[in-house]
């Protein structure tokens, strides 16, 4: 596959319910921090790679499965000297089976996105994605049915394995700033509350500097940036969810409407309104 075709529609918008690449180089570019507008999962075949998400760092083996919700805050950060092998999905959040994303809900809800298996299922899961690789490709009768189902079938697996999971997550397999991990955690469950640095600084007990020079080193963000981030995606999903615009610029935590507006433009190029 063209990688750089890749890397060009990384922001585009994702027309159908999923996309599978299956991708295998060597890169030594660096990313920036970014979200997507939908759900991703990495599933790591080989290489050496870090996933940093929302304030974690993960240190990913081959076959592990990293789940990136729509939304979340992320950057890779990949060794150039090793082939760096994976399958990526991007997965539409309004899936017509939605019960199939409740993993990235259950993620969000852990602050821990990492699914780490056996090796029997490993070698389970990579005959599946192969043979929904091969029928994604083909353009046999019935190959859009079958990737469906296919599809449908590797996920059902990923939930089931990432629900049975410990809700304790295995320090070995991340690092984090637990400072900012809570700070991080206490913005996302409070983003209608009164998120000033001040208000912030004064329940942390942090620096004020301090705690935005760490906040920034962790996330690429800063905290301003990243809360009004936030609150915009919960404003956009509230409108598209039916709420009028500007009850739902209130119930994402903005005060004013006109800063609302210009702010919205600015991170999604066009103005607030219902599809």
């Amino acid at each position: 596959m063209d990688y750089s075709q890749y890397t060009l529609e990384k922001t585009g918008y994702l027309k159908e319910e999923f996309r599978l690449f299956h991708i295998n180089d060597r890169t030594d570019r660096e990313f920036s921090y970014h979200y997507h507008d939908f759900h991703k999962i990495i599933v790591l075949l080989s290489g050496k790679v870090t996933y940093h998400i929302e304030g974690k760092a993960y240190h990913l083996k081959p076959r592990d499965i990293l789940l990136v919700s729509q939304g979340a805050i992320h950057k890779p950060e990949i060794d150039p000297s090793v082939p760096y092998e994976r399958y990526i999905f991007w997965i539409r959040d309004d899936l017509s089976m939605q019960e199939l994303n409740t993993c990235f809900q259950k993620a969000t809800d852990r602050s821990f996105n990492l699914v780490r298996v056996d090796s029997a299922v490993q070698e389970h899961l990579r005959d599946l994605l192969r043979e929904l690789e091969n029928s994604i490709k083909n353009q046999d009768f019935g190959d859009e049915i079958l990737s469906n189902a296919l599809f449908t079938q590797f996920m059902v697996y990923v939930n089931r394995i990432f629900l049975q999971t410990s809700a304790i997550p295995d320090r070995r397999s991340y690092s984090s700033d637990s400072q900012v991990e809570q700070l991080l955690k206490y913005i996302n469950r409070n983003l209608t509350e009164d998120l000033s640095i001040d208000r912030l600084s004064e329940k942390f007990f942090f620096s004020k500097y301090h705690m935005m020079r760490k906040f920034k080193n962790e996330t690429g963000y800063t905290i301003h940036n990243y809360i009004t981030s936030k609150r915009l995606l919960l404003a956009r999903s509230l409108i598209n969810e039916g709420s009028p615009v500007i009850k739902a610029a209130q119930m994402s935590g903005f005060n004013d409407y006109t800063t609302f507006v210009r702010s919205y433009k600015k991170q999604f190029g066009n103005a607030p309104s219902h599809v």
